[in-house]
């Protein structure tokens, strides 16, 4: 069985968050050849099922990097989180650092997620960084912690290595960077690869053949894991080092360009 594994921002959605007739229709037809199609992203379910037109794509959705799992019909599959001792040596990381920080829980956001930043300042996000009382999260009734994210400003993406450096020491965390100026921090069992592999064992089937799209740092476990790996047009040059194949940019329907022209799946 073929499975195609996509991403969400920067590749299935174009520039303005929404989701081409191209697009659709591709993984409609690729639904209708039996082809497994998966959305594989590090945003949350509810920033994903909010999206126009994702919900009645009727898709496999893992979310947060692979740090949770839900099927076509919204079924949690699986979920995988950060202990409270976890979260407290990140912090202590972290915070020197002067990064915001973002945490991502099964109730919502701390202070937001990424796209609750979108169209704010500097000034104002960093207000909202401020204003967060990180330590007081543990402490909410039935938490649970899944991903953090490191964000600093756009014009100081250098020092995100500084933050991935500060983190090699951790065993017990994998982190990549979805944007340049970001870091997503999740458990050791979450990476987009491993999920695909998951979801294989879950269904008890076999994908003879994997084909995976994106355009981010964290995409590059499920180009691992792939027969065939599509970094978007629009990817930064390091991506497209590490993928099979390029397609076309995420506002010139690229998912639909690969699978109609080179892939042939439909």
């Amino acid at each position: 069985m073929k499975c195609v594994s996509i991403d969400l921002d920067g590749t299935l959605l174009d520039d303005q968050h929404l989701i081409s007739e191209n697009n659709r229709n591709v993984i409609k037809q690729m639904k209708d050849n039996n082809i497994e199609v998966i959305l594989n992203t590090g945003r949350q379910y509810a920033d994903v099922i909010k999206v126009a037109g994702v919900a009645e794509l009727e898709l496999p959705i893992f979310c947060l990097n692979g740090s949770m799992m839900y099927s076509e019909t919204g079924e949690l599959l699986y979920e995988t989180t950060l202990s409270e001792e976890l979260y407290f040596e990140l912090l202590e990381k972290l915070k020197p650092l002067n990064v915001g920080i973002l945490v991502y829980t099964n109730r919502g956001g701390f202070p937001g997620t990424l796209p609750s930043l979108r169209g704010k300042s500097w000034d104002q996000i960093e207000e909202m960084f401020s204003s967060q009382d990180y330590e007081g999260i543990v402490f909410m009734e039935d938490i649970k912690i899944y991903k953090l994210i490191a964000v600093v400003n756009e014009t100081e993406i250098e020092r995100i290595d500084t933050v991935k450096n500060s983190l090699k020491e951790i065993s017990s965390v994998s982190f990549s960077s979805s944007f340049p100026n970001n870091c997503e921090i999740t458990s050791s069992a979450a990476q987009k690869g491993k999920a695909i592999r998951r979801y294989e064992n879950m269904k008890k089937m076999v994908f003879d053949e994997i084909y995976s799209f994106g355009d981010g740092g964290n995409d590059l476990t499920q180009f691992e894991v792939s027969t065939r790996s599509f970094a978007m047009e629009n990817a930064p040059d390091e991506i497209k080092r590490r993928a099979s194949d390029i397609t076309k940019s995420n506002n010139d329907d690229g998912v639909a360009y690969a699978v109609t022209e080179i892939l042939k799946l439909v």
